[in-house]
């Protein structure tokens, strides 16, 4: 979200401080003896007009840094990287350097991850996802910080998007799952506390199956993008007395460990039950069984973000959202519903 406003600069800091200039820079940078209550006032100035020192000043006596940021939730798996290797490889042939940052999925963190690449000369960014705090997308409005949003699509004024709508991807797939005769679906969804993608794509499974006589989603439960807790939950899911027969995981490295505890507990997978992810990741392909999955494509969205962002911070001002389709791939590990009698038994 763009806006008109004046970028705030240190006198101004110093004058809502009380303050000289000279003190501001001192609490800043650490250098200089400044009382604690003095630091306090220089402190929530800074905070309440969105300032954010230039540490990479001195670089930019041309008014441009080459430098363009991306702020992710994880660097702990693959669902990120081939679209930023596309990403980067775009930035590269216009000259420009790529830094990034990793959120943890916490909002407050990748609030600080923005200000410490913008304080560092980040000409632009990417950014993960719909939905962060009001005080984000002010902070962006007030320092005029070109950005793409992607991994997600939206149509609120004044925000540009590069990505696919999660909640139609999953919407599609699970009419897929549904296609195969299966009835009693399940959903492993990725933790849905900060994280639009893992909400909208439950949403659009629930639909799907709503919209479907007969068919119910009997189980959601929320895991980490971590094999391990795709295991634990897979477990939990069919440690009931009426099991689904088809189960569908928030990304595919949850779904690999859907696999994974099925084949650990002498479950065939899909003779008993299919299973189907989200991403298609080299993982999906390399799974036994391979993975049925929704194919993100990242390295185009990777490229057209990059694109729509150089443009912007060319200064180019009526930027169109860019909204990607999804593609669903079948392989192996999805497969017609078997009759009650192939109904898997309970698990311990």
């Amino acid at each position: 979200m763009q806006n008109d406003a004046r970028v705030p600069t240190m006198n101004d800091v110093a004058r809502t401080a009380g303050v000289s200039s000279a003190t501001v820079s001192r609490v800043i940078n650490g250098t200089g003896k400044v009382d604690k209550d003095t630091r306090q006032r220089v402190a929530e100035a800074i905070e309440r007009l969105g300032y954010t020192p230039n540490f990479g000043g001195r670089f930019l006596a041309a008014g441009r840094s080459g430098t363009i940021g991306a702020v992710i939730p994880t660097m702990a798996n693959a669902m990120f990287a081939g679209g930023l290797q596309a990403f980067q490889e775009v930035l590269a042939g216009a000259g420009r350097s790529l830094l990034v940052a990793s959120s943890g999925y916490d909002p407050d963190e990748e609030l600080s991850q923005i200000r410490n690449l913008v304080s560092r000369g980040a000409e632009g960014l990417l950014l993960i996802g719909r939905h962060r705090p009001e005080a984000s997308w002010d902070y962006l409005a007030r320092r005029k910080v070109p950005h793409v949003v992607t991994w997600a699509y939206g149509t609120e004024p004044g925000r540009v998007y590069v990505g696919f709508d999660n909640r139609k991807a999953a919407f599609d797939l699970a009419r897929r799952v549904l296609a195969f005769g299966h009835r009693n679906l399940a959903m492993i969804g990725g933790i849905g506390l900060h994280n639009d993608r893992a909400r909208d794509r439950v949403a659009g499974a629930r639909m799907a199956v709503d919209a479907c006589p007969g068919a119910r989603l009997s189980q959601v439960i929320e895991a980490g993008y971590d094999p391990a807790e795709g295991a634990a939950a897979f477990r939990r899911m069919m440690a009931v007395a009426d099991p689904p027969s088809a189960i569908i995981c928030g990304n595919d490295v949850i779904a690999a460990g859907a696999i994974m505890a099925a084949r650990g507990n002498g479950i065939a997978v899909p003779a008993q039950v299919s299973i189907v992810g989200f991403d298609d990741i080299e993982l999906a392909a390399l799974s036994c069984p391979p993975l049925t999955t929704v194919r993100v494509p990242q390295r185009r969205m990777g490229q057209e973000a990059a694109t729509v962002l150089l443009a912007m911070v060319a200064g180019q001002t009526h930027t169109d959202s860019v909204l990607l389709d999804t593609e669903i791939i079948l392989r192996e590990s999805l497969s017609a519903c078997r009759s009650p009698a192939d109904v898997p038994p309970t698990v311990a």
